[in-house]
């Protein structure tokens, strides 16, 4: 129980602290505000050509996935990982 007071209670410090605080107002062309930055959505992006997979001939490719179990098992793999969502009735 004291806990649920002592969060109670920094919740509402915090909220006094924040409504404290006074924003620049959006109707002032001369209102200070931080700088704009841009981060390109790219930045982070590594082509595949910069890690390239160990290339295998067709039929090497064809034996390995025999070996897995073929499409069975990539299709047992995804059904195990998320399962189907339940249809809605209407």
């Amino acid at each position: 129980m004291s806990r649920l007071i002592l969060c109670a209670a920094l919740c509402a410090a915090a909220l006094a602290a924040a409504a404290q605080t006074t924003l620049p107002d959006p109707l002032d062309a001369r209102a200070v505000v931080p700088p704009a930055t841009y981060r390109s959505a790219l930045a982070g992006y590594r082509s595949a050509a910069s890690t390239p997979a160990p290339a295998i001939g067709w039929k090497q490719a064809n034996d390995q996935v025999a070996r897995i179990g073929g499409w069975r098992a990539y299709a047992r793999e995804a059904a195990a990982s998320e399962p189907a969502a339940p249809a809605h009735k209407h």
